[in-house]
């Protein structure tokens, strides 16, 4: 069992020392985080795995930029002297942390952000939510990386970076994630949209473009009780079960009766197109 520690007052990593990040997420459930996960260190170290919470944090925040370069604006602000550290020491102490905290902070922080009468995130009595993806990010390309995310397959050859594919569930508006998945880019968003499809409630209203409208997905979002508006591929043809006065009908899918709203969709670009 990892045991807590107390910090000095006048210790450089005391709480609120380690930049704007505590003012988003407080040292105090960093610690809770850290300790109900068994991370929290041992004994008082240069570098205390809180530190290494709010680096990798940092890390996220400035992803073009190698780890001392990162570290340096994460204690740019400090009046203090400052432990000097190395690379493999920060790679140290991110081994050391593992990656359970930084789940279990996440399950903490998701969720919606609005507010009742925040403007854009409802619709009626529903709050509107939307699937989002993408499969365009590259990962470095070690041995690690690429033995369970493989490389992307292209005409001339796999890609260069393996790949990761990422899905979010997220609120409108405010863009607050609720739910996320991510994995090799050789599955599709439609796969992983399967893994978010229990976080959805029945206050939700969900928004989707078109590739969400399997039947199996389709059947597992109306079994949560949850709203939704899932644009159709044009491939599709439902059977029209009835007519509906305004030109909309009636459809069956997936065993679940819906209705069928073709519309026509134009926008103005910047360019006047």
């Amino acid at each position: 069992m990892a045991q807590s520690v107390t910090y000095g007052i006048d210790d450089v990593f005391a709480p609120g020392h380690v930049g704007e990040l505590t003012q988003v997420i407080p040292t105090e459930l960093v610690d809770a985080v850290l300790e109900e996960t068994g991370t929290l260190e041992r004994r008082l170290r240069r570098l205390p795995s809180r530190v290494g919470v709010y680096f990798v944090l940092a890390l996220g925040l400035f992803e073009h930029l190698g780890a001392g370069l990162v570290w340096g604006k994460l204690v740019a602000g400090l009046t203090a002297a400052v432990p000097q550290t190395s690379e493999k020491a920060l790679r140290d102490l991110r081994r050391r942390i593992g990656v359970i905290p930084f789940q279990r902070l996440f399950e903490v922080l998701a969720g919606p952000l609005a507010q009742p009468s925040t403007p854009g995130v409802r619709y009626r009595r529903w709050r509107t939510v939307a699937f989002d993806g993408c499969g365009s990010l590259n990962v470095p390309d070690h041995e690690r990386n690429r033995s369970w995310l493989g490389r992307t397959p292209r005409r001339h050859g796999p890609s260069g970076y393996p790949r990761l594919m990422l899905m979010t569930l997220c609120e409108t508006g405010t863009r607050g994630l609720i739910a996320a998945a991510f994995g090799t880019a050789s599955k599709g968003e439609t796969d992983y949209a399967h893994e978010l499809v229990h976080h959805l409630t029945s206050d939700m209203l969900l928004l989707a473009d078109r590739a969400f409208d399997s039947n199996k997905l389709l059947a597992e979002i109306a079994a949560q009780g949850t709203q939704f508006l899932i644009r159709a591929t044009s491939t599709r043809r439902p059977p029209v079960l009835a007519l509906l006065p305004d030109g909309s009908y009636l459809t069956r899918i997936g065993g679940v009766r819906l209705r069928v709203i073709e519309a026509e969709i134009r926008s103005r670009t910047a360019d006047g197109d």
